[in-house]
């Protein structure tokens, strides 16, 4: 790396920190505009291309919102940088699956807790829903894991707490990944329907505001799936 080269970079860290300072003081919430690349540019006095690539580096970090010919936004709340950087985990061996799925046990477990506290009646049938659409389903594998995804995903959103939401989100990316081979894994149908059914019991916990049970079955949902994978050689 050349002087000229790491200068530019340091400039366009320092540039970023400013921005989301610029973000914090101004009390700026999703959809509101940021200045303009001349006006920060003017400000910082810095290059346009050093305030561009500042953007581009909040841009890809899902902070704000780039549109050709209009100025940039905060963005909405989103798990999709999280995700990345587990895929990324994943796919390098930084990170096992099973570690994922250990984190998911944890977090999980108090998201269901959670739910079954806070969930509307709106909520509850919308995460019974899905459990009961993996059973009408269950010989379509694809329509199986993605009622699976948004039930763990309504459980989490049900939690009213946002931060857990995102973390669930994060973890989907892996999950497709894994799903399939877990799925296959359990051949029988017994074993299938077993799987399903552990679903429709942790929706019907939640719906009866019962945190201790629904824990407790996610728990073993968690502990199973986990098996499963280890048993198919996948860690």
């Amino acid at each position: 790396m050349t002087e000229e080269t790491g200068t530019n970079s340091n400039r366009v860290s320092e540039t970023i920190g400013v921005i989301t300072q610029h973000i914090r003081a101004n009390e700026l919430g999703p959809g509101d505009r940021l200045p303009s690349e001349n006006s920060l540019s003017r400000e910082l006095n810095v290059s346009r291309s050093v305030i561009r690539e500042a953007f581009r580096s909040l841009a890809a970090m899902r902070l704000i919102n780039l549109s050709v010919g209009k100025r940039a936004t905060v963005a909405q709340l989103d798990h999709g940088a999280m995700s990345l950087m587990i895929e990324h985990g994943v796919l390098t061996e930084q990170i096992s699956v099973q570690q994922v799925y250990d984190v998911r046990r944890t977090i999980e477990t108090r998201t269901v807790t959670l739910a079954s506290l806070r969930r509307t009646d709106a909520e509850a049938q919308r995460i019974r829903q899905h459990a009961m659409e993996m059973m009408k389903h269950i010989e379509d594998a694809d329509q199986v894991m993605e009622n699976d995804l948004a039930f763990h995903m309504a459980i989490a959103q049900a939690s009213r707490n946002p931060v857990f939401a995102m973390i669930v989100g994060a973890f989907q990316g892996v999950a497709r990944q894994s799903w399939p081979i877990g799925w296959r894994s359990r051949s029988s149908f017994d074993a299938r329907k077993e799987n399903v059914q552990n679903h429709i019991d942790i929706a019907d916990a939640i719906a009866t505001g019962d945190p201790e049970k629904s824990a407790r079955l996610m728990k073993l949902h968690f502990d199973d799936s986990t098996k499963v994978l280890l048993d198919a050689g996948l860690t």
